[in-house]
């Protein structure tokens, strides 16, 4: 089951954040006490993993405790949306003995006394249970007549299923590093569940521990007993006043235990030197693993640094980074498969560009388990996927709200939530500036989504091969399109290429940079009506109508009698017939609608393959990005 959306109301600084739209990794972004954290703790008591207990008291906002912790039934905190894969709906209905009429999604709504409440788009799954009844037979004849009648499902067992099928959440907050120098008899106490008399250690340090040697493949107690002196095994046969001289065997013993000891440590030493490398860009780190007496040493190296050092005498980054990297590796794939995962404010202690690293870390970790994740940090900001952020901000009254809208607005606390998304932004013009990367100029935000979407597309489908990152940059509209240009090119004859709407204001734009700026690159002005082969066409007109039908049936649910596709013309450019249709039908688009069903668009393209694409669409998209030079 896939996250689709949820909302958060009642909770701590939460009155309604509104709906948060999920993708498969989302970023919650906002300044220090904008209630991000809130956010994701409401999500978490959804379905916890472990621990996620409702506490009433500090649960509900201050404002409302005396009157909702009265009625704890009647007052819902979070309100979530998932979209039910075959196998959830095969299980479901083989379990329950019911239909879900088609349904392929389910709204879970939790309230202050545990319960739940479930609702489909057909409203109630129809009951298929059946049992046999016996009626007496018509006048005349002698035997009763057996038929099977419908009968009703128990709601109960409807929903032990959905909570069954529903994902887990896991939350993560404080994240236990790694000690380079570990007492192996104390460990064994920790992980059994032991206190060690004078030695503080804190939870998220135990299950550190716990993974490390999960991931070794190793017990602690296994890796003690290899370790074992002959002396030792003496002591163990004779007692401490006997004989504490080893025979023969028990030393070829010891040396064999320490051979097979050493042997382990060494492959799992390479392993994780190997893994790590994939994920972490900041240096090629080789890790050696030993057992020394009752110590397990972790030690480092480098390309650069060649000499070995202990773990905890590197930088608290790289610390923090193994550490959180072997936390995520073994739980996410083993108590936690499937489970969506809660980060709070990971990261913080890294470099900017390990931080960068992170989100890409983030990517490669949703592949299995969904990710929200919340930051103040511009570095952690993925400006590939900007459409996955959502800012975090208090409204007026001081309650926390959460919102898709990454443009600036008015309100004094907004623009400082959104500032970490547009010095992101900000801080991908500096890369295209110090990494070679290749910019392009496009319009605005919309035409970004777009066209990364359909980059990566291309890439998937191995229909490009881009030697550099290719960076789409918005202008802001066709006036601010110089300024971009002059911050992005480094020399005089290094003009980005542009792609130009074709619509007037395109149009208009394109004369006056032909005659000035563009001089002399004409062909490095493309407009979108030579790809699509229609005047006066936008980028959105490059995008098939299965892929924004979603998104444009969004903007008129409050139809119920017409359906834009009726009217819709595929020889027409989309974006005049939107906004004739929703002033047809008095329905007024909100601002930067163009931005939703861009992202909408985005998303459906990400989880479709070639032969789900009409091939005309496909032609368009690989002339445009050969014209690109990419």
């Amino acid at each position: 089951m896939l996250l689709k959306r949820y909302k958060v109301e009642n909770f701590r600084s939460v009155l309604d954040s509104g709906w948060v739209d999920c993708d498969n990794v989302t970023t919650l972004v906002g300044i220090n006490e904008a209630g991000k954290s809130n956010l994701l703790l409401a999500l978490w008591k959804l379905n916890p993993a472990r621990e996620g207990n409702i506490d009433i008291l500090h649960d509900m906002p201050v404002s409302k405790l005396s009157t909702y912790r009265k009625t704890p039934g009647d007052v819902k905190f979070i309100t979530a949306e998932f979209e039910l894969d075959d196998k959830s709906i095969t299980q479901i209905e083989s379990t329950v003995e019911c239909s879900l009429q088609g349904d392929k999604s389910v709204t879970v709504t939790r309230y202050y006394d545990g319960s739940y409440t479930f609702e489909f788009p057909s409203n109630k799954p129809t009951s298929t249970k059946t049992e046999k009844v016996t009626k007496e037979s018509e006048e005349g004849e002698a035997d009763p007549i057996e038929e099977e009648n419908i009968v009703p499902y128990d709601e109960e067992d409807l929903e032990k299923a959905i909570l069954n099928e529903l994902p887990t959440f896991v939350y993560y907050s404080n994240y236990g590093n790694l000690s380079s120098k570990i007492y192996l008899p104390n460990v064994i106490k920790w992980l059994n569940g032991e206190i060690v008399d004078g030695i503080d250690i804190n939870e998220e340090q135990v299950r550190t521990l716990r993974v490390l040697f999960e991931f070794v493949k190793l017990d602690p107690k296994e890796i003690l007993e290899l370790g074992k002196d002959p002396k030792e095994m003496a002591i163990t046969r004779n007692g401490r006043n006997g004989n504490t001289q080893p025979t023969a065997e028990e030393i070829k013993q010891a040396e064999d235990d320490k051979e097979e000891r050493s042997i382990l440590l060494q492959s799992a030493s390479g392993d994780l030197t190997k893994r790590f490398k994939e994920w972490w860009k900041q240096g090629e780190y080789k890790f050696r693993f030993e057992a020394d007496g009752d110590y397990f040493r972790i030690w480092v190296s480098d390309s650069i640094r060649t000499d070995e050092v202990a773990l905890e005498l590197r930088s608290t980054g790289l610390q923090w980074f193994i550490s959180f990297y072997l936390i995520f590796l073994v739980e996410s794939k083993e108590q936690h498969k499937d489970a969506i995962l809660l980060l709070d404010e990971a990261g913080l202690t890294l470099h900017p560009l390990a931080q960068k690293d992170l989100a890409v870390f983030f990517d490669n970790l949703s592949n299995g388990n969904q990710i929200i994740n919340t930051t103040h940090s511009p570095f952690i900001v993925d400006t590939s996927n900007i459409d996955r952020c959502r800012v975090v901000y208090m409204d007026k009254d001081g309650y926390t709200v959460a919102s898709s809208n990454l443009r600036q607005g008015s309100d004094a606390l907004n623009e400082k939530s959104i500032y970490a998304v547009h010095a992101a932004l900000g801080l991908s013009v500096s890369d295209i500036l110090l990494q070679g990367c290749q910019a392009i100029v496009v319009e605005g935000p919309s035409d970004q989504f777009y066209l990364n979407a359909i980059k990566a597309f291309l890439i998937r489908e191995k229909l490009i091969a881009p030697e550099q990152e290719v960076v789409f940059v918005p202008s802001g509209g066709v006036k601010g399109v110089p300024g971009v240009v002059s911050m992005i090119s480094s020399k005089a004859d290094d003009i980005p290429y542009l792609i130009l709407d074709s619509d007037k204001s395109g149009e208009d734009a394109k004369k006056k940079l032909l005659s000035g700026l563009y001089k002399g690159f004409e062909t490095r002005i493309l407009d979108v009506k030579d790809y699509t082969g229609i005047e006066k066409t936008e980028v959105e007109d490059l995008i098939p109508f299965a892929l924004v039908k979603k998104g444009i049936d969004r903007l008129f649910n409050s139809l119920d009698e017409v359906d834009f596709e009726d009217s819709y013309s595929n020889d027409n450019p989309i974006v005049p017939q939107i906004e004739t249709f929703a002033d047809t039908n008095g329905i007024e688009l909100e601002k930067g609608w163009k931005v939703g069903l861009a992202m909408a668009a985005k998303a459906q393209l990400k989880s479709k393959k070639a032969d789900a694409i009409p091939k005309e669409y496909i032609e368009k998209w690989t002339n445009l990005f050969n014209a690109l030079s990419v």
